[in-house]
């Protein structure tokens, strides 16, 4: 692929109106590629050919849609190991976070085109007699899908796919540091027999004048958002003036809670999924643990052996952590550690640190941090692990929901019931009992508070692009 045209536009690559900007590997700090760098102007032209084409997509049948969305799963699970030393190159992430990124970024495609062919509506009687009441659902409309470079694929397929299964066409804005694996998918999508114009794709580094061209565009009816709540703010902000049907997936400050009675085991088992999954870099990542006090030596213990093992390197090098996506990241994760060791924590467990030269951090375990540290209040999105022992339930709820956030939750607990009871009073959309892992394109993936709005995966994901239509006929 030739990325000096990676506008793809009506199924065209094509030079960027800014000319070129580079991707660098941030486990090497070696540019990898150089990417067309598009404008406010190359957006308009995305959302011509997304305009043209919708009518055409929309009036498709489902069964063909989705037979497509099916194909390009296929070419997806075809090129897997390709698509995972992509991302692993242009994100940082180990192979094994890429491999699995790719596999559940594919099932997206599946599970979409099994939702395609699934008609919902009603039909009924008024109360007041006399007329029927015929509810239908009609594809929103382009749609504007701004994704960030943590789950390259993922975020992209896990919007792509019911977009396209609703019947709308979408312009997709990736990260400017990982574009390169969103053109191989789109690629991919092509190689299917989606047809040109149905998906365009815009890479460039002013992401605040491309989104705004296309939230100021009457054609798009749509926006769909993955990434920080400050600037979600500022999106909807926009979306509001032409009151666009909006979709945010935003900030998180996961607590990862640990009751008296859990299994160990379990929980050290899924503290390692929760927090170290891609480094940490995650919005669904467990940021602040609440351990019993209990149990906190123990589990303190456990944890940091598993922490203390962990190989910290580049993708190649067959490494468990990878690098931070860049220098300010880095920057910011070193302050955050350096505020909790001024204010009484220490670091009980590390990894060995990294040789290589990229934006690596030394995955470190906490103790005797306090509730009101930075390093607990803000999403680290690093490998940090800092632990709150707690005895009282009541008083765990009040630290736990203090927050602005409220995308994910995790809790470990040998009583189920009790587990439950807790979670109904997590201020969380969603909660992983006795699980680190929430994500499934079959589950209502989204937030409560400012962790976003709306929801992706389930059903839910495909309502997110559709508008709801009803008849009253007289009878």
């Amino acid at each position: 692929m030739d990325y000096t045209k990676g506008v793809l536009v009506g199924g065209t690559g094509q030079a960027g109106s800014r000319g070129t900007f580079d991707v660098v590997d941030p486990a090497t700090l070696e540019v990898i590629a150089q990417v067309s760098d598009a404008g406010p102007d190359d957006a308009v032209l995305a959302v011509d050919a997304a305009s043209k084409a919708f009518r055409a997509w929309a009036d498709t049948a489902p069964r063909a849609r989705a037979d497509l969305l099916m194909k390009t799963r296929e070419l997806m699970l075809r090129d897997a190991e390709e698509l995972a030393q992509l991302i692993a190159a242009e994100n940082g992430k180990s192979l094994t976070d890429a491999r699995g990124e790719v596999t559940y970024a594919a099932e997206f495609f599946r599970w979409f085109a099994e939702e395609a062919v699934r008609p919902h509506g009603d039909f009924g009687s008024s109360p007041a007699g006399g007329t029927r009441t015929i509810v239908t659902h009609h594809p929103v409309g382009v749609a504007a899908l701004v994704t960030p470079w943590n789950f390259p694929a993922a975020m992209a397929t896990r919007k792509i796919a019911p977009a396209l299964a609703a019947g709308c066409t979408v312009v997709l804005k990736p990260a400017a540091e990982t574009p390169l694996t969103a053109l191989h998918i789109a690629a991919l999508m092509a190689e299917a027999g989606i047809p040109d114009g149905v998906v365009n794709v815009v890479p460039g580094e002013d992401a605040p004048a491309i989104v705004a061209a296309w939230t100021d565009d009457p054609r798009v009816r749509k926006i769909s958002f993955t990434g920080s709540t400050t600037v979600g703010r500022q999106l909807l902000r926009q979306a509001s003036e032409r009151v666009m049907n909006t979709s945010m997936e935003l900030g998180g400050n996961a607590p990862f809670i640990v009751t008296a009675d859990a299994d160990l085991g379990a929980a050290v088992d899924g503290a390692m999924i929760a927090k170290f999954r891609n480094g940490g870099q995650a919005c669904t990542a467990a940021n602040r643990f609440y351990v019993h006090a209990d149990v906190a030596d123990e589990f303190t213990a456990r944890l940091g052996a598993r922490v203390e093992a962990l190989k910290v390197g580049p993708a190649a090098d067959g490494c468990d952590i990878g690098p931070l996506i860049s220098a300010k990241a880095l920057a910011n994760v070193h302050r955050l550690v350096e505020s909790a060791l001024v204010t009484g924590a220490r670091i009980a467990h590390e990894a060995k640190p990294a040789t290589a030269p990229g934006h690596f951090f030394t995955p470190v375990v906490l103790t005797g941090v306090t509730s009101e540290s930075d390093v607990v209040r803000e999403e680290s999105f690093a490998p940090i692990a800092p632990i709150v022992t707690w005895t009282d339930t009541e008083d765990l709820l009040t630290q736990v929901n203090s927050t602005e956030y409220g995308l994910a939750a995790y809790i470990f607990a040998g009583d189920l019931g009790a587990a439950l009871k807790l979670a109904e009073r997590v201020e969380a959309g969603m909660v992983g009992v006795n699980r680190g892992l929430v994500s499934d394109p079959s589950a209502p993936f989204g937030g409560v508070k400012q962790s976003g709005i709306g929801r992706e995966g389930a059903r839910a994901g495909l309502e997110e692009y559709t508008e709801t239509q009803y008849f009253s006929v007289a009878w």
